[in-house]
């Protein structure tokens, strides 16, 4: 029975992406010279992925089955004082389950994008950055310390920039990938404080280390305040994941995100940028556990971004901001459970939802492909004859998705329904309220965009906004089509575990000793797993005994509902909207958070900066410190000049002055001296 890993082998894992992306970014670009054509540059990139993922499901084989665990530094890279900076990585239950979510949804990804991005002129350039984004996930999951894992938030980050502008010559893509950018660097502020806390205090930036001196942190207090440092610490930290996971008031990003192409969206939203904040507070279990405070604020943010998004996602008409809204919401869904201290259920959520997502995210591409890049649903319908495979897969993601008993996303996310009934922290119970309401709102606006799409009448040919594609000339009626087999192929190899994983998993995960090392939890303070372990006894009987709970009928009323809206009865919503325009505006506005950033924040901070600028810049510092000085200066040296005339007579005049001038001073502030004391 094998207990270590190679080193050599885990290296390779985030190093074969790397190279892929070095070859096809520099070698088939002009940068490079363009020396090798697009199908050896998807060619070395899939393999490298490829290769990263058989190597990854050979490490989740060794850890899960032999008990296999590795960390050790593998370099340092400088020391200062006691404070070591170094690369090495932690591979235990989370990070081999990561490893493989990442490798595996980006192995898809590519592959789809063969046939999505086929007539792109970017085409070598996508695949380099796409390589690059999971060699950035992959050294993020698998660092041992904050030095690394910060150096992955950042690649992600900025990769994530590329991707989303992309389409650099499209005048809204750029716009969101700056957008993206400034938000993640408010919520890596809070980060880099937290982790600067952390080095400040524990001495340390290893993982291990640092928890091992987690009871001394929890016993300090932030300087010049009584709010304890570990509570601290932890916000500081949250942050962080709040700016990268999307969360309420950071989460405006996202939904622009969709600028970039259809594969970088489910990349982005499915298994690496969006989840890293969720990993990271898992990985940070042993800190999060120290303060209750941390973990109401983290429970009450997740419930606002579950609930409030989701009702976003009702009133969008562009396909992949349906799903874009739904991630954001199923984020707020793990960020609860992280709340709740069930570490492991948000874990769990991450992974099942990293395959339907992904999947949902990859069959609306393939739609936007059959209906010629249109992407507005209430121009789609009847789509299901010409697209069955797309058909079938979508159904089965929006099943997942919705918590379908036996689907992958029903033991996941009635799990962190149930953990959060069982939590007894402050803002429970809004939270619980929200995850239940928000079982409702994701049925609803998730069938809602499958009935309009796949089901109902053909209104393809009725969209005001259509325009003959150059690359669909040729096609007279623009009938809708299936996609090459390069798409339907990732569709279906994702749409298997969307519905199996959740059955297989559930109990090695949640209730074994999956994360034994990797997840703590002081089950004496926050006794949630243990409450759900006594009332958990098998996958079969949880998926028998949910048709009996509240969960599973308001996802059934939100399927309903939007049947009977959509298909039935298609006047209802116009007339619904009517009836609550100051809602639906409210809503269409996205709650004026867009607004309020551009006018209020964006527009302050300018003010501010252009204070600083005149007023302490320019007024200050250039006008009174450093031309002020030299003015002074060249009074005093002009003045002097004056003096300095030359003359014999006037030195003897001052000479004389001088001395009339000193003898004065000495013969009468005695004298004054003594009066005044008197």
């Amino acid at each position: 029975m094998s207990q270590t890993l190679s080193a050599s082998t885990l290296l390779a894992v985030p190093l074969a992406p790397l190279v892929g992306a070095l070859l096809a970014g520099i070698l088939g670009t002009s940068f490079g010279g363009n020396w090798i054509g697009r199908r050896l540059s998807h060619s070395l990139t899939i393999l490298g992925v490829l290769l990263a993922f058989i190597l990854s499901a050979m490490t989740l084989k060794s850890v899960a089955l032999d008990g296999a665990r590795f960390n050790e530094t593998l370099y340092t890279w400088m020391v200062v004082g006691q404070l070591k900076m170094e690369i090495g990585f932690l591979v235990d239950g989370l990070t081999a389950m990561m490893m493989c979510v990442v490798t595996f949804v980006s192995l898809m990804v590519h592959i789809y994008t063969i046939g999505y991005m086929e007539e792109d002129e970017g085409y070598n350039r996508f695949f380099a950055y796409i390589s690059l984004f999971t060699f950035s996930m992959l050294m993020l999951v698998m660092s041992n310390n904050m030095l690394q894992l910060f150096f992955g938030w950042e690649a992600v980050g900025l990769v994530s920039y590329l991707l989303i502008g992309f389409w650099f010559n499209k005048p809204t893509a750029i716009f969101a990938n700056m957008k993206a950018f400034l938000v993640n660097r408010v919520g890596d502020f809070g980060f880099i404080l937290g982790i600067g806390l952390i080095a400040a205090y524990a001495g340390t930036l290893n993982y291990g280390e640092a928890f091992a001196k987690a009871g001394e942190l929890s016993q300090l207090s932030f300087p010049g305040t009584e709010w304890m440092l570990i509570t601290v610490i932890c916000i500081c930290l949250f942050i962080g994941a709040m700016g990268k996971s999307a969360q309420f008031p950071l989460h405006v990003w996202l939904p622009d995100s969709m600028e970039g192409p259809t594969p970088i969206s489910a990349l982005i939203h499915a298994a690496t940028m969006v989840t890293a904040g969720i990993f990271m507070v898992a990985r940070m279990s042993p800190l999060f556990e120290l303060s209750d405070t941390a973990l109401s604020f983290i429970m009450v943010i997740g419930a606002i971004t579950a609930l409030f998004m989701g009702f976003l996602g009702i009133i969008q008409n562009d396909i992949k901001r349906v799903v874009a809204y739904s991630t954001l919401s199923q984020l707020g869904y793990m960020t609860v459970a992280l709340g709740a201290s069930a570490y492991s259920v948000a874990v769990f959520h991450l992974m099942t939802h990293a395959f339907f997502k992904a999947l949902l995210f990859l069959g609306a591409g393939s739609v936007i492909m059959g209906m010629h890049h249109n992407q507005d649903i209430r121009w789609m319908g009847g789509v299901r004859k010409y697209m069955p495979i797309t058909w079938i897969t979508s159904l089965l993601g929006s099943l997942a998705l919705i918590g379908t008993p036996l689907f992958a996303g029903f033991y996941s996310k009635d799990s962190i329904i149930e953990a959060v009934h069982e939590s007894h922290l402050w803002g429970a119970g809004f939270a619980s309220f929200a995850v239940l309401a928000g079982v409702f709102v994701t049925a609803f606006y998730s069938f809602r965009m499958y009935f309009l799409v796949f089901h109902g009448k053909e209104r393809y040919d009725q969209n005001p906004d259509a325009h003959h594609d150059e690359h669909h000339d040729h096609d007279e009626h623009h009938d809708p089509h299936e996609s090459p087999w390069v798409v339907t192929v990732p569709l279906v190899l994702l749409a298997i575990p969307s519905v199996v994983i959740g059955f297989m998993a559930i109990s090695p995960m949640l209730y074994g000793e999956f994360f034994k090392d990797a997840i703590f939890v002081d089950a004496a303070r926050h006794p949630v797993m243990e409450e759900l372990a006594q009332a958990f006894h098998g996958p079969v009987a949880m998926a028998m005994h949910a048709f009996t709970t509240l969960p599973f009928w308001l996802a059934l009323a939100g399927v309903v509902s939007s049947y009977y809206m959509y298909m039935v009865n298609p006047a209802l919503p116009a007339a619904i909207k009517r009836a609550f325009q100051p809602v639906y505006t409210l809503l269409e506005n996205k709650y004026y958070m867009d607004w309020f950033n551009e006018n209020v924040l964006a527009r302050g901070a300018r003010a501010l900066g252009t204070g600083l600028w005149k007023g302490g810049d320019q007024a200050v510092i250039d006008g009174g410190i450093v031309n002020g000085s030299w003015k002074v200066v060249g009074w005093i040296a002009g003045l002097a000049r004056r003096i300095q005339s030359g003359f014999l007579y006037h030195y003897a005049f001052a000479m004389i002055l001088g001395i009339f001038v000193l003898m004065t001073y000495f013969v009468t502030w005695p004298t004054i001296l003594e009066w005044l004391n008197r």
